[in-house]
C-alpha cells in the first residue's frame, strides 16, 4: 500500500509532483512563543536539565547564537534584544576564558552570577504568573449571575427578660436606701391605687422604668409601686419593652401597643 505523504483539500498525496516548487522562506522558524531573551535562554537550559546555578556557558553560547541566527533579517527590531543578551553571554563567555586576578574577591569571581539572579528571578515571576492565569477568571472561565432581591425584615425588639427586670428593680431598691427617713408616720399604700396611678402616667406616653418609682417616698413605697406594676403586666395593661440588649426598659400602656400595630 503506498504511503501518504501529505493531504491537499482533504485528498491523499502518495508521492510527490515532479513540478512541485517550495519557496525558500517557505519554512520559517519564529521565535514569537518566547517572552523575551530571558525566556529563551531559560528553555535552553531547562530543556537540557543543566544546572541553572552552573551553566557551561560555551555550549548555552553556541545553542542561543543559533537560535537566533534563525530570525527573519527583516524582522531585526524583535531580534534587537536577543542581539543583546548574546553580547553579554559572550561577554560573560570572554571572562571565563580569562586568567583571574588573584586580588578579585571571591564574591566577584563568578562572572555568571548576575545571570545566574536575573534567570531565577524571571523563572520565579513567570511560575506564579502561570499559577495566577489558572485561576478561574470571571468572563472567561465563568459568568457573573445577577439576581436581583428586595427584602424587608421586620424590626424586632428584644423581650424582656426576667433577669433585666430583676437588674432593674435592684437598681431602684439601692437607690431608695439612699432615701431613708428616720420619721416614723404611719402611711397605708395600696396596690390599686398604685394600679391606677401607673395607668393615668402611661396616658401621656411610654415613660422609662425608672421614672415609675418616686425613691425619695421610701422603700415601702417603691416595693409597692413595683408590685403594682407587675399586677398591670399580669392584667395585660402594661408592657415592659426594651429597645436593644442592656438598654433601659421602657413602660407603655397596652393601648398603645394596639395602635402602633393597626394598618
Amino acid at each position: 500500500m503506498p504511503q501518504t505523504v501529505a493531504y491537499i483539500f482533504g485528498q491523499a498525496m502518495t508521492d510527490v509532483p515532479a513540478d512541485l516548487f517550495i519557496p525558500p522562506d517557505a519554512l520559517q522558524v519564529v521565535l514569537h512563543s518566547f517572552e523575551g531573551p530571558l525566556d529563551l535562554l531559560l528553555y535552553l537550559i531547562r530543556k537540557q536539565n543543566i544546572d541553572v546555578l552552573d551553566i557551561p556557558m560555551v555550549r548555552i553560547t553556541e545553542q542561543y547564537l543559533a537560535y537566533i541566527a534563525q530570525m527573519d533579517t527583516e524582522q531585526f527590531d524583535l531580534a534587537a534584544e536577543y542581539l543583546l543578551m548574546a553580547a553579554v553571554l559572550i561577554e560573560i563567555k570572554s571572562r571565563l576564558l580569562l586568567p583571574k586576578p588573584p586580588e578579585q574577591p571571591e564574591e566577584e569571581a563568578d562572572p555568571r552570577a548576575e545571570l545566574v539572579r536575573r534567570l531565577l528571578a524571571y523563572e520565579q515571576m513567570k511560575l506564579a504568573a502561570h499559577d495566577l492565569d489558572a485561576l478561574p477568571r470571571a468572563g472567561r472561565d465563568f459568568a457573573w449571575v445577577y439576581l436581583p432581591l428586595e427584602l424587608a425584615a421586620p424590626v424586632q425588639l428584644p423581650a424582656v427578660q426576667v433577669a433585666d427586670l430583676t437588674k432593674a428593680w435592684l437598681n431602684i431598691l439601692a437607690r431608695a436606701k439612699h432615701h431613708q427617713s428616720h420619721a416614723v408616720v404611719q402611711e397605708t399604700i395600696s396596690v390599686r391605687e398604685q394600679m391606677s396611678h401607673i395607668l393615668r402616667r402611661l396616658q401621656a406616653g411610654q415613660c422609662r422604668f425608672s421614672e415609675l418609682f418616686a425613691v425619695e417616698r421610701g422603700t415601702a413605697y417603691v416595693v409597692v409601686s413595683f408590685i403594682a406594676l407587675l399586677e398591670l403586666v399580669k392584667e395585660g395593661l402594661v408592657n415592659v419593652v426594651q429597645e436593644a440588649y442592656f438598654a433601659e426598659i421602657h413602660v407603655q400602656a397596652a393601648s398603645e401597643v394596639t395602635e402602633k400595630e393597626k394598618p
